[in-house]
């Protein structure tokens, strides 16, 4: 006996949720999740990602539109009837039942007989690293363990579906770290389509095939991890993704694909990504910036910041202020100096007109 997937895409067609009379959470979207993909929500607080996640659950019901699950149309079915499974931040393990029994609960209600609830149980832990622990009472266990109990409960009933909703919030940095690999690794090796709901960017560049970004109940933009990173689609993505400098420039001209902009008296080209000359505004992540560079906008340094692995700097241009960072630590640029920052090849884009 061993655990497998049963991966199934995840279909929303128009999909609205209103509580009351007129409070919007999700409005009007349509989302494609592929079987055997992780795909993350990702979005600050109140932007419809968490009442998203439940909508696939069944823990809260569309308003308007309708949600398939594989070939199955799931819209008005409740949870119970639903082949997904949830991890929730909490954990949600009982605290009087050992680790083995936490994870066998849920087989108990699945039609399984007592040898294979056993076997499934020890698989489930086993398949999380916890091989040994059965016998434990969660109360035993470090907070980056019980995420693990709960991911195996998960992982037992072979869901069609996996949802975690902020699953590492309640662990330190660096546990997060070991979890969202571990919680990676185990997607990939059985194929797994899992919905990961996150307000950490990083943790959501991170683990994802690919991400939603998510906004005012509805979605943003949708992408790789690095199309998100690399190309925003707005300066809402492009300062919610990582940090991004966003500078007002005058583009000068338009050749093929090819635009040419000014920065107070910079000449930089880059993809036009369809503009049209005219004013605009560029978004340069603070790695892409190119310090000492043979031309570019003048600055003066600020401030400059050592953080162990790397410089932070803010600078002062005469349009505004800089952040750039800099892997250089054992000649850092000092508070005053005076330089030209150039724009990286790659990095660099124009956001589009809102």
């Amino acid at each position: 006996m061993s655990i497998n997937s049963k991966a199934a895409p995840v279909v929303f067609n128009n999909v609205t949720k209103v509580y009351g009379k007129d409070v919007v959470a999700v409005d009007n979207i349509n989302l494609k999740i592929e079987a055997g993909k992780l795909v993350t929500l990702l979005g600050p607080s109140g932007c419809g990602k968490t009442t998203t996640l439940r909508m696939i659950a069944g823990l809260e019901m569309a308003t308007k539109g309708s949600i398939f699950i594989g070939d199955s149309d799931v819209t008005l079915l409740p949870a119970t009837d639903r082949d997904v499974s949830m991890v929730f931040q909490s954990y949600a393990l009982f605290p009087h039942m050992s680790v083995m029994e936490n994870v066998a609960y849920g087989l108990g209600f699945s039609g399984f007989d007592k040898s294979e609830t056993k076997d499934r149980a020890v698989q489930g832990l086993d398949l999380v690293g916890l091989k040994g622990y059965g016998d434990r009472l969660p109360s035993e266990l470090s907070g980056g363990q019980q995420q693990r109990v709960a991911v195996a409960r998960a992982l037992v009933l072979e869901p069609q579906v996996l949802l975690f909703d902020e699953p590492l919030s309640n662990l330190d940095a660096k546990l997060r770290r070991q979890v969202r690999e571990e919680i990676r690794e185990i997607q990939q090796n059985l194929g797994l389509t899992v919905v990961y709901v996150t307000h950490d960017q990083e943790e959501a560049l991170a683990v994802s095939d690919e991400i939603v970004v998510m906004y005012n109940a509805g979605i943003a933009q949708i992408g790789s991890p690095r199309d998100l990173y690399d190309a925003p689609a707005d300066r809402f993505v492009a300062d919610f993704i990582g940090e991004a400098n966003i500078i007002s420039c005058e583009i000068v001209a338009v050749s093929g694909d090819a635009a040419t902009i000014n920065i107070a008296g910079f000449i930089h080209t880059l993809p036009s990504r369809g503009l049209s000359v005219g004013p605009a505004q560029l978004a340069v992540r603070p790695t892409r910036l190119i310090m000492n560079a043979p031309s570019g906008i003048t600055v003066t340094v600020q401030k400059a910041t050592y953080v162990g692995s790397r410089m932070e700097y803010t600078l002062k241009a005469e349009f505004g202020t800089l952040f750039s960072v800099s892997e250089n630590v054992d000649e850092p640029l000092k508070v005053g100096q005076s330089l030209a920052v150039g724009l990286d090849k790659i990095g660099p884009v124009l956001l589009p007109k809102i």
